[in-house]
């Protein structure tokens, strides 16, 4: 089940909703998890059963490990991160390796070995990740171990961010899954329920509709494939995942609103980056932020004691650790995102960018002015998203070599006057929240209007509802990117 369908937005969600907010207080926390056990369990029936093993699993794990001293405290700790990592070694990543094996045994010579495709669970990584950070804080000592075990499947299980996140950790949610009375009002909830409907709409009225064309462009075969067309195709696709997963935040933070929670912001208009590491800081924001205080941070410091010299290869020490953290932290990145080569390089190249950026590009991109700076990033970015969403390398080195060959072809796409219109749409909603005066007036969009703009925005909401719907009754079913993932 999606968001985007008609079978949440006309059945499973007024229900809920109904129900949600009929029930007595003391029964809410078990009707949304029992919704958020058939929302996942309608898409992946055969999952959801070992999902919630894992999950009870590492609740009386890290319970124990809560309790013990620093011995067999770290014990627990390593078995709740190896369950976590086991599974998504072998759910996510097992294909994987079975490919390059048989490709290992060709090379000598030999028949691959039998083996059948292992289907991937919905939302497994970004599950896993939120189960790590968990483990991490409780070890810590920076959060204290969920006392009941439906309040931490709760956490994990949540039915608005369950499948693409945000990553949420356990201080930023578990007060609210405690008691959360205080944010259960009408003016959060008419704030949530217009903060979805403008993810749904960037879904269906935008994203969708670049990926028709998309698709369309880059399925052609390499005689149709223009230079122009193949520009064409990969500024809508730059555009086509933003809107595509930014929408489902908005709509993931605007359900959570409706039901009293407050989930962290993953998005903060990243197109208008005037560097990769700027880029970094605005799109995806808690993955990025997981990666820095998890894999990034604890490398630098591991590396630096390591580093008793001041210079090394004539960097010093200091821009040496970065590399090295930076390296290390994008390609798990890369791979997180997906088991395929194009996806650790694609890790490596923003590895390659962010380090530049460390040692020689912000400087030139800070004197280049504000304008240039952003039209090269993004440059940069939809060469990187291009890597991102080919099959293989050998593709992605043909689109990008097609970039700058100056080729006709035989164009077959037609480029309508909607794709124009929604793509022109795109680019400006992208690249508006680069004025300081627009990005304030979004952060108080989404908090609190005022009673005035509540109301016409309500007004507005609803029209674009009923639009939505029409469009995706007659469109039909389009999955959100970042499922895969």
């Amino acid at each position: 089940m999606i968001f985007s369908s008609s079978l949440f937005l006309l059945y499973f969600l007024p229900f809920f909703l109904i129900a949600y907010f009929l029930i007595d207080r003391s029964y809410k926390n078990w009707l949304l998890l029992f919704a958020s056990i058939l929302f996942y369990a309608w898409g992946a029936p055969k999952f959801v059963f070992i999902l919630m093993a894992s999950i009870v699993a590492d609740f009386f794990l890290v319970r124990q490990m809560s309790l013990q001293e620093e011995r067999q405290r770290r014990l627990l700790f390593w078995l709740s991160v190896i369950l976590n990592l086991a599974l998504l070694l072998y759910f996510k990543y097992m294909n994987f390796f079975a490919d390059q094996f048989h490709v290992m045994l060709g090379w000598i010579g030999s028949k691959p070995a039998a083996w059948t495709k292992i289907a991937l669970p919905l939302g497994i990584s970004f599950i896993t990740f939120q189960k790590l950070s968990y483990t991490l804080e409780v070890y810590k000592k920076r959060h204290p171990a969920f006392e009941k075990v439906q309040d931490f499947a709760l956490y994990i299980f949540m039915f608005p961010q369950l499948i693409s996140g945000p990553i949420v950790r356990p201080g930023q949610i578990a007060h609210q899954i405690a008691g959360r009375e205080a944010q259960e009002n009408t003016d959060w909830r008419l704030t949530g329920f217009y903060r979805f409907i403008i993810g749904l709409s960037k879904k269906v009225l935008i994203a969708d509709v670049l990926g028709v064309t998309v698709n369309e462009i880059f399925a052609l075969p390499p005689s149709g494939l223009s230079t122009g067309l193949t520009w064409i195709g990969a500024i809508a696709y730059t555009f086509q995942i933003y809107f595509d997963f930014s929408g489902y935040t908005d709509m993931a933070i605007g359900l959570a609103r409706m039901l009293g929670f407050s989930l962290p912001e993953n998005f903060n208009s990243p197109y208008v980056s005037q560097s990769i590491t700027e880029f970094w800081r605005r799109w995806h924001i808690t993955l990025s932020f997981w990666f820095r205080d998890y894999i990034f941070l604890p490398l630098a410091y591991a590396t630096s004691r390591r580093l008793p010299k001041e210079h090394y290869l004539g960097l010093r020490a200091d821009k040496v650790i970065y590399l090295v953290a930076t390296t290390v932290t994008f390609l798990l990145c890369g791979f997180w995102h997906g088991a395929a080569w194009t996806f650790v390089i694609w890790g490596a190249y923003m590895g390659v960018f962010l380090i530049a950026d460390r040692l020689f590009l912000l400087k030139y991109l800070k004197r280049s002015g504000k304008i240039p700076a952003i039209a090269i990033t993004f440059f940069l970015l939809m060469i990187g998203w291009l890597i991102f969403r080919s099959q293989t390398m050998s593709d992605a080195w043909y689109l990008i070599r097609r970039l700058f060959l100056f080729r006709s072809g035989d164009n077959t796409v037609w480029l309508n006057p909607k794709f124009w219109t929604v793509l022109a749409v795109a680019i400006f909603f992208s690249f508006w929240g680069g004025f300081k005066t627009v990005e304030a007036w979004i952060g108080k969009l989404y908090a609190n209007p005022g009673n005035k703009l509540m109301v016409t925005f309500t007004v507005i909401a609803i029209l674009l509802f009923i639009l939505n719907e029409a469009t995706i009754s007659s469109s039909g079913f389009s999955p959100f990117i970042y499922f895969r993932f």
